[in-house]
């Protein structure tokens, strides 16, 4: 049973979220929060597998309130509920250890999809928050996209074949031990390569890789066996 805790300062989304993970027989919704700080206590009493987070609240937001989970509990898991407009606390919030990004308006069974994934230690960006992601970095970084896109790919070029393969389905959203399953190897071997992949991009956590595997094209259609 995955255990789940939302936050969010909107009593609506809150009864939304809680409506959709209930359909979900493994999933169970043990505690509420309305704000940051009592997130983070709520965090304290109930140690939930993962973390339901609006982006934005009122007193401590989404991203400070991440980074203090993080760092209270690092088996919590944070997935971070966004709108369309919020480009910059999404690149902020990919720093703070926030593993999942979903977008308010999306479709039921990805949050589902996306709660199901931080549990299981992956890394999970909606499609469409990995699209406005990349876009909001050309449009705000050095260099048009085309110029983002070569600088990523010149990142993934520095990895082996491996680790390419394996920071690819990072950025489809797979567990380490989905992984394992497509490469038929052993979990550990996966987790060296992660480890060995966040090192030699420079990024802090999986989401952050999986950013750049987004940015780089290499993320295999959601199809593929």
């Amino acid at each position: 049973m995955i255990r789940v805790l939302i936050a969010d300062d909107e009593p609506m989304i809150r009864a939304g979220v809680r409506a959709v993970l209930a359909s979900d027989p493994g999933i169970e919704v043990v505690a509420e929060a309305c704000d940051g700080r009592e997130a983070v206590e709520s965090v304290r009493r109930h140690r939930p597998a993962v973390v339901v987070l609006d982006i934005r609240m009122p007193g401590m937001n989404g991203i400070d309130t991440a980074a203090e989970i993080r760092s209270t509990a690092p088996g919590t898991g944070v997935v971070m509920l966004t709108t369309f407009g919020e480009d910059d606390y999404i690149l902020r919030a990919l720093g703070g250890g926030a593993a999942g990004f979903l977008i308010k308006s999306g479709e039921p069974e990805e949050l589902i999809t996306g709660v199901r994934a931080v549990a299981d230690g992956a890394a999970y960006l909606s499609p469409r928050v990995a699209a406005r992601v990349v876009a909001h970095l050309a449009a705000t970084g050095a260099g048009a996209l085309a110029g983002r896109r070569s600088a990523a790919r010149a990142r993934v070029d520095s990895l082996t074949t491996r680790e390419r393969e394996v920071l690819a389905f990072l950025g489809g959203g797979l567990s380490n031990g989905q992984i394992a399953r497509r490469l038929h190897v052993v979990e550990g071997t996966v987790k060296a390569h992660v480890s060995s992949i966040l090192a030699r991009l420079g990024v802090d956590n999986r989401a952050a890789a999986a950013v750049v595997a987004h940015e780089a094209g290499i993320v295999p259609p959601p199809s593929q066996p």
